[in-house]
């Protein structure tokens, strides 16, 4: 670990609370808690649907918010924030050019009407505010064409959690229809906007957009549970070996975090809760835990190392969840720009 991280470390666990205890989430929650409401609905609106609905469920069943706490959230947040010379969120030029750069054109353009001309979520975009079963019930008397539209639309995330309320054949369907999308016309999509507005009021732009694809499959697949995924998987293979094999290709996996440098391994282990990592590395080959333990300060390594020899027999099922919700947290950073991720893909033993 850098001495830079080392020091930050330290600066977290002062007060009598260590900060690192706590996920990002977990911490944001505290921060927010901190603030008025007023100044807390700003934050909030520029975070994502998901991002808003985790946050929020966080601060809602907030209970030993204690002043320790509070005052280690606080001085982590200021010695973080002074490594930025200026903020410029205040900028709608940044904004817009900020989003672009780091989503596209065409994905950007709904987050900066509602963010920057203050729009709010409507069409397509309500569904990004809604709880996974409630969309589901919502597209499952649609044709599958239309499911297939919504699910290509949303966030990989919600489209996984969605796909999970269906039958397995149904899954099966939907994830090979996705696979074979490429591109949306602008007709399509606002008759579309037009549907989901007479169910629940609004309406959204009409623009020809790319969705769907071998990529949006994998990236669906890569949050569904691993005893789903791994039964999709071989449905898939069963009925297009190629088609398979080219998503396994692009699914990012807990083996590809060996490829991720230095400064992205530790910006996920800052993320990441003991427990989960301990469980992950269990499953993990030796190479990639090495590589894990040689970016945490040697006392740390020291710790984790003894913490695993002393543990006893993890289901694999256990395994999986943790290395889930790591990567989980690698999806995030890398969505964020913070760090590069590369790509590749894969009973209830113990190990």
């Amino acid at each position: 670990m850098s001495d830079e991280n080392q020091e930050l470390a330290e600066v977290s666990s002062a007060g009598g609370f260590d900060v690192n205890k706590l996920d990002g989430a977990e911490k944001a929650a505290i921060l927010l808690l901190s603030l008025s409401e007023e100044d807390a609905a700003q934050i909030l609106k520029h975070l994502e649907p998901k991002q808003v609905q985790q946050v929020g469920m966080i601060m809602a069943g907030m209970e030993d918010f204690t002043q320790q706490k509070i005052t280690a959230v606080h001085k982590l947040f200021i010695d973080e924030i002074q490594n930025f010379s200026t903020i410029g969120f205040q900028s709608e030029d940044f904004v817009r050019k900020a989003l672009t750069a780091a989503l596209g054109e065409d994905k950007a353009s709904n987050l900066i009407d509602q963010i920057v001309m203050g729009g709010g979520a409507k069409g397509l975009d309500s569904l990004k505010w809604m709880d996974s079963k409630q969309v589901a019930n919502i597209i499952r008397n649609e044709h599958p064409q239309i499911q297939t539209i919504v699910l290509s639309y949303l966030e990989p995330e919600q489209s996984a959690e969605i796909m999970t309320q269906f039958a397995d054949k149904v899954r099966l369907d939907l994830m090979m229809r996705i696979a074979n999308l490429e591109e949306v016309q602008p007709a399509a999509l606002q008759e579309l906007n037009e549907i989901m507005e007479k169910q629940f009021a609004g309406q959204a732009g009409a623009q020809a957009a790319k969705m769907g694809g071998l990529k949006a499959a994998a990236d669906i697949m890569n949050y569904l549970e691993s005893n789903v995924e791994g039964l999709l998987m071989d449905s898939i293979r069963e009925h297009d070996e190629e088609m398979s094999q080219q998503i396994q290709d692009l699914m990012f996996v807990f083996e590809n975090l060996a490829d991720v440098d230095d400064r992205g391994i530790q910006a996920i282990l800052r993320e990441v809760q003991q427990d989960a990592l301990m469980k992950a590395i269990k499953g993990a080959d030796e190479a990639l835990s090495e590589k894990i333990m040689s970016n945490m300060s040697k006392r740390a390594a020291e710790m984790l190392a003894d913490d695993l020899e002393a543990m006893g027999p993890v289901r694999i099922s256990e395994v999986e969840a943790a290395q889930k919700e790591i990567l989980s947290v690698a999806r995030r950073l890398s969505d964020a720009g913070e760090i590069m991720l590369g790509g590749g893909g894969g009973g209830d033993d113990f190990l």
